[in-house]
C-alpha cells in the first residue's frame, strides 16, 4: 500500500540515485534462488549517505504513525532492518527490538533481542519485501513472544502477487515507501532505462520463475 505518489516517487529517485537499486534488463542478475532478474536491491546502501538515511527516517516514521499509530515498540527485522529500524524508533521515541533471522546459538539462544514485555504493541520495519517470507516469520516470532503486531513498514517491495497474498493469509497490515510499479516510472522519466525496456521490466515482474525462459 502507498499513501502519497509524490512521496514514492522521491524514494524511487533517492533509490536509484545512490545505487540502492539497480535496474539491468539487458544484463540481467543472477538471485541466490536461482532466479534470473533485471533488478537487484541493496536499501542498506541508504545508510552510507546521511541526507537520504535522514529523509528514508522521517518519510519512514510517518508512515508508520500515518498507518499505525504510536506503537509501544519499534520492530527491526535482523539483518538489513536493524539499523533502520533504530532509526525510526529513535525518530518517535520508542524502545527498540529486533528479531533475528534463527536464535542465537549461545547464551540465552534469544531469537528477539532487546526488552520488552508482553501485551506490547509493535511495528515491524523491514528494508525489502519479495514473498513476504522472512518478515512474516519475524512477525510470527514476535507474535509467539506475546507481542501484537500493529503493522509492518518497508521501504521497497517488488509487488509480487505472492507477497499479497502472504501478508492477507497472515492478517498481517504493511505499508511500503515506494514499489517496483512506482520505481519504473520514476526510472523511464529520469532517463534511466529506455521505454523500449519497460515491457521486458513487467514481464519479469508477473512471472519472474520463466522470466527469459524459452
Amino acid at each position: 500500500m502507498i499513501n502519497d505518489k509524490d512521496r514514492a516517487l522521491k524514494i524511487a529517485e533517492l533509490l536509484l540515485k545512490v545505487k540502492a537499486v539497480k535496474l539491468q534488463p539487458d544484463n540481467p542478475f543472477t538471485w541466490a534462488s536461482g532466479i534470473q532478474s533485471p533488478i537487484y536491491c541493496d536499501n542498506r546502501i541508504t545508510l552510507s549517505h546521511p541526507q537520504i538515511r535522514t529523509h528514508i527516517r522521517q518519510v519512514m516514521s510517518e508512515a508508520v504513525i500515518e498507518n499505525f499509530g504510536k506503537p509501544d515498540v519499534v520492530v527491526g527485522v535482523a539483518t538489513g532492518a536493524i539499523a533502520l529500524g533504530v532509526l525510526v524508533a529513535q525518530e518517535l521515541g520508542l524502545p527498540f527490538i529486533y528479531v533475528r533471522s534463527s536464535a542465537k546459538g549461545h547464551g540465552r539462544q534469544n531469537l528477539i533481542e532487546g526488552a520488552f514485555e508482553k501485551g506490547q504493541e509493535a511495528v515491524v520495519i523491514e528494508d525489502l519485501i519479495s514473498t513476504g517470507g522472512s518478515s512474516l516469520r519475524a512477525v510470527e516470532a514476535l507474535q509467539e513472544a506475546g507481542i501484537s503486531i500493529k503493522g509492518l513498514a518497508a521501504i521497497f517491495t517488488y509487488g509480487f502477487e505472492s507477497a499479497e497474498n502472504n501478508f492477507n493469509k497472515a492478517e498481517c497490515a504493511y505499508v511500503t515507501l515506494t514499489d517496483y510499479q512506482l520505481l519504473l516510472e520514476k526510472a523511464l522519466s529520469s532517463n534511466y532505462i529506455e521505454k523500449n525496456q519497460l515491457s521486458l521490466l513487467r514481464e519479469w515482474r508477473q512471472d519472474p520463475k520463466n522470466w527469459l525462459k524459452p
